[in-house]
């Protein structure tokens, strides 16, 4: 029909629903050639065309248990303000393009990412398709909505609280590559020199998973001088780190004292008793949807970020620097 009468398809819909827009003469031409055409109005289409699915698509790494208590958030802010989640998952073999795009092919209105490795431009291409919330990972230059926490606030707190118990000898275990790898590491870097001991920073390569942990915490222990506080990129990382202390018989926190970042569940069992950093999972989620709410119901179309300020958390793997201390220099793993 658009063809028939030299319009294009946006404009013979616009009349077709009778919606504004059009002049008066080009509504005529559209309705004659639609009865010359016997066309007749598919009510039901229209209906499923129009038809929202009020689901909010979110992709989470299968392997973070602190993504795994974000989405548990998440569904409650969401079933609050009358929205659900679909989920994708990104695991070792299946990458953050291929979850987006079964978000999209379920017809999810935004999009919640949690910690995205997408560059800046990829997420705004996306944006402009539909509404995205990027969670955990701070982005520059990108037109969207950002939810997150001052990461390197957050390690330069874990810095002065070992610190304040005597710690001179603090190294880290880094995170890898990635923008929230990055922040985290300028943050224990800045904290140490904060406090005069940028000299004494090292840091270990390493990555998201326990084993990298374990392994950072071997060669520490294998230098002959390993410091009296470790601080890990996460608390995945650092349980890999207790776990390879444990096995060597050094003793956390008299011996060694032990820090994560991100509070997730396994950092609060007593086995563990993990001192980290919270990062608000129950805050981020509430924001997270909000944010989505803002953009489909109420129109909102300036990008916002949202920084929430990190809090530390003491539990029983820091302490202070113990008299005997000089002792660690003789553990092997």
């Amino acid at each position: 029909m658009a063809a028939r009468v030299g319009l294009s398809t946006a404009s013979v819909s616009l009349v077709l629903r009778g919606a504004p827009g059009p002049s008066e003469r080009t509504r005529q031409r559209v309705l004659k050639a639609a009865a010359d055409l016997g066309y007749r109005p598919d009510r039901n289409a229209s209906l499923l065309a129009r038809r929202r699915t009020r689901l909010l698509g979110v992709m989470v790494n299968i392997h973070s248990p602190f993504h795994a208590e974000l989405v548990e958030h998440l569904h409650t802010a969401a079933e609050a303000v009358g929205y659900d989640l679909a989920l994708s998952t990104q695991t070792r073999t299946r990458d953050e393009d291929t979850a987006v795009d079964t978000l999209l092919a379920f017809r999810s209105e935004a999009l919640i990412l949690l910690g995205p490795a997408a560059p800046a431009a990829t997420l705004t291409a996306l944006d402009r398709k539909v509404p995205v919330i990027a969670v955990g990972r701070r982005i520059t230059g990108a037109a969207l909505d950002v939810v997150r926490t001052a990461d390197d606030d957050g390690v330069g707190r874990v810095v002065d609280h070992l610190v304040g118990l005597g710690h001179r000898s603090i190294a880290y275990v880094d995170g890898g590559r990635g923008v929230i790898a990055t922040d985290r590491r300028r943050g224990y870097r800045t904290a140490m020199r904060r406090h005069g001991m940028d000299g004494h920073s090292r840091v270990l390569p390493g990555d998201h998973t326990e084993q990298s942990g374990e392994r950072a915490a071997r060669h520490l222990l294998d230098d002959g001088e390993p410091p009296t506080a470790v601080v890990a990129f996460n608390d995945q990382c650092a349980i890999g780190v207790l776990t390879a202390l444990t096995r060597a018989g050094v003793a956390v926190p008299r011996e060694m004292s032990v820090a994560g970042y991100d509070d997730d569940a396994l950092s609060r069992l007593s086995c563990f008793d993990l001192t980290t950093v919270s990062q608000g999972a129950e805050e981020q989620a509430r924001r997270a949807v909000a944010a989505a709410v803002e953009r489909l119901d109420q129109g909102r179309t300036t990008p916002r970020e949202v920084v929430l300020p990190p809090r530390l958390v003491v539990r029983g793997s820091t302490g202070a620097v113990h008299k005997g201390r000089k002792d660690t220099r003789n553990f092997r793993s």
